[in-house]
């Protein structure tokens, strides 16, 4: 009976061992993945605030696909996003900048990262005049990352 416990301790520890060791290269790669999905974002937030739509679509992989305000949109190339006329429409609801309040991985691997956020716009005055969750799905191709879908409840 000894003999038969010591020898399923003895698989435990090695199938333990052997899982480690094979997680943890995954485990480097799927890190790597996050933070260059996080630069991603961060680029996407900044070419936004700075009202740079050539910027802005260079953050994002294509085609992109946005779920918000009740309709799917699909840009195929970052020219056509480029020209999605955003910042001549936002403002007119108060907006003059967002950031991120929260951004939190979800899924990941090696070339995808789901991040689900909150992110707040605030108007001129730095006034908070709204608050949106929303899903990001960052990808890996041909060695971009970029922001290929949202899903946001914001208009």
């Amino acid at each position: 009976m000894a003999y038969k416990l010591v020898t399923k301790f003895l698989f435990c520890f090695i199938f333990l061992v052997a899982s480690l060791a094979s997680s943890a290269q995954y485990s480097s790669e799927t890190e790597e993945a996050i933070t260059a999905a996080m630069g991603a974002m961060d680029a996407f937030m900044l070419a936004f605030n700075a009202r740079d739509p050539h910027g802005w679509a260079a953050s994002l992989n294509y085609p992109h696909v946005r779920f918000a305000s009740g309709s799917v949109t699909v840009w195929e190339t970052a020219e056509e996003f480029a020209d999605t006329q955003a910042f001549e429409r936002l403002p007119n609801t108060g907006w003059d900048h967002s950031h991120w309040l929260t951004r939190e991985v979800s899924l990941a691997s090696p070339n995808k990262v789901h991040i689900n956020t909150v992110f707040q716009r605030f108007n001129a005055e730095n006034e908070i005049i709204g608050t949106y969750q929303s899903l990001y799905i960052v990808t890996k191709m041909n060695g971009h990352w970029g922001t290929q879908s949202r899903s946001s409840l914001a208009p």
